[in-house]
């Protein structure tokens, strides 16, 4: 059987701007203002929380001995714990874990053997659909699932995060690459991005 590693999301960030202005003139007496009296500025850009901007810069990663290559966002934090690397940044979050298998990975093994792996490793986890996508480097194995995030250690709060996991393998190599942030974020872009840039060296 494979082993999974999957971690939450943890840390909470509500992101919202707001911009208003007013302009008037004097009076000629009359009480009314110049110019047509106050205008309104047009509204700052804002992302709702999760969403990846659209000018977001891509960087390539590939751990030593690993055999593989792949594009992050440019100044996510990184941390690695064992075989598995994680960038995040506020509530996003992309992990990647190689593992040796001695057979590729298929729709029926992620469905009988990684689906209940993850149920007892993800809070109130929720299983979505696996499937078989093509990407660059090939076919890979999608599964997306839904998941509450770890409480946040300052407010306690708890995010509702939908995750992608793609499972690719050559060779007797297997990478599950693993995408996560708010279920209402729009990274379908992003992680597209990131997901074919994927490459075996």
């Amino acid at each position: 059987m494979r082993s999974r590693i999957v971690v939450p999301t943890v840390g909470v960030v509500l992101v919202a701007a707001v911009a208003a202005g007013c302009g008037g003139g004097g009076s000629n007496g009359s009480g009314s203002a110049k110019n047509g009296g106050t205008t309104a500025a047009a509204p700052t850009e804002s992302n709702p929380p999760g969403d990846i901007p659209d000018n977001q810069a891509y960087v390539a990663y590939s751990p030593p001995g690993r055999g593989f290559i792949v594009k992050v966002p440019e100044g996510w934090a990184r941390t690695s714990k064992g075989s598995a690397t994680t960038f995040t940044d506020k509530l996003n979050r992309i992990e990647l874990v190689p593992v040796q298998v001695s057979t590729a990975p298929t729709a029926k093994s992620v469905t009988t053997e990684t689906v209940p792996a993850l149920g007892h490793q993800v809070p109130k986890f929720a299983a979505g659909k696996v499937s078989v996508v093509s990407r660059h480097a090939g076919k890979a194995v999608l599964l997306t699932y839904r998941g509450d995030s770890a409480a946040d250690p300052v407010t306690g709060k708890v995010v509702r995060d939908a995750f992608e996991r793609y499972s690719f393998f050559h060779n007797g190599h297997e990478v599950d690459v693993t995408l996560s942030g708010p279920v209402h974020a729009d990274n379908v872009d992003p992680w597209r991005i990131v997901t074919d840039s994927f490459a075996w060296r």
